[in-house]
């Protein structure tokens, strides 16, 4: 058996052969971190793919849907009412225009704070402020630690050499 280097194990090594094994162990642990990093990466991104492609099937079959729920909702409006065929459509496009312009007010009034937001430049701004504290600021003396003392003050004291 032998050791990395190839020198037998047992024999007495020198320590810039110890320490040129202890660097190649280092480097081939490095490697395989990144390897194992690289290989844990593919499979995060495989599964976010397969997750972004479950998620756009359904809204395409939740899109593809609509027209069936407007056909039930004329249709069982015809039910309850009685009312002529043409009609009951007619109210099932408005309140699907209803729902329309309800989200489009959401968004318009989300965009308008996201506009008015300030996130970036009051960031910016406390970044800036922290350098400039960090630039004055000046070390402050430390207290004498209570180890640090006692050891001072053994220091003067004799030894017997009994």
């Amino acid at each position: 058996m032998s050791a990395p280097d190839g020198s037998p194990v047992g024999a007495e090594r020198s320590i810039g052969q110890l320490f040129a094994s202890a660097t190649t162990e280092m480097s081939a642990l490095v490697h395989d971190e990144i390897a194992l990093a690289k290989a844990q990466l593919k499979q995060d991104v495989k599964r976010g793919a397969t997750s972004g492609g479950a998620f756009t099937v359904a809204g395409a079959i939740l899109l593809f849907s609509l027209p069936m729920l407007n056909f039930a909702l004329a249709y069982g409006i015809r039910t309850w009412s009685d009312w002529n065929l043409a009609i009951c459509f007619l109210l099932s496009f408005a309140a699907n225009v209803l729902v329309a312009v309800v989200l489009a007010l959401i968004g318009v009034a989300f965009a308008k704070k996201a506009k008015k937001g300030k996130g970036a430049q009051k960031v910016a701004a406390s970044v800036k402020e922290s350098a400039g504290v960090l630039q004055n600021a000046k070390p402050h003396p430390r207290p004498e630690l209570a180890q640090d003392a006692g050891r001072k003050a053994l220091e003067p004291v004799a030894r017997s050499s009994s």
